[in-house]
């Protein structure tokens, strides 16, 4: 039974991964230094729904391909880490996945997102952290999109009792 349990959540894992990577790789609207995309909703939704670990290979895999094949590798680095410590910050112990904690989280998410990103670009890609942080406005957006996605998704989810038979399968 356990290693039934392992097979599901490697599974779900996967599909997690390939979720975010089409979110992120197909549905983008460039900016100056890259692309803004809802990838991260699917990123809040498998924190959600799996266990941390598991939702941080998910978001580190598809986010980093997604970067990785779309010709931006020089984020990659920084896209595997941001997005797998997004994942801390929600919860899949809740009654839903639209719960209070999850949507507290969506702070540290923006915060993750822009400043891991600024710091980033600005140490690593452009000497300047005030070049760093002049996407700011981007990023910010980026969540705002994918936060709006993640509630509207997660409440049909909890509403239709799927998210119940999702989470049976994680734990």
């Amino acid at each position: 039974m356990k290693q039934d349990n392992k097979l599901r959540l490697i599974t779900l894992t996967a599909v997690f991964a390939a979720l975010i990577y089409v979110l992120t790789a197909f549905i983008q609207v460039p900016t100056i230094k890259g692309y803004v995309h809802i990838g991260d909703s699917a990123v809040f939704l498998a924190a959600s729904i799996l266990p941390t670990p598991y939702a941080a290979a998910a978001a580190a895999i598809g986010a980093g391909l997604s970067d990785a094949l779309s010709g931006y590798f020089i984020w990659v680095p920084a896209t595997i880490i941001i997005k797998a410590l997004t994942t801390v910050a929600f919860s899949g112990k809740s009654s839903g996945i639209v719960s209070k904690r999850n949507l507290f989280a969506l702070i540290p998410a923006l915060i993750l997102c822009v400043g891991g990103y600024g710091l980033y670009s600005g140490l690593v890609i452009y000497n300047s952290i005030a070049a760093g942080f002049a996407d700011a406005a981007a990023n910010t957006v980026q969540i705002a999109a994918s936060s709006i996605v993640f509630i509207l998704v997660g409440t049909a989810l909890d509403r239709s009792g799927a998210a119940k038979h999702i989470r049976a399968e994680a734990k």
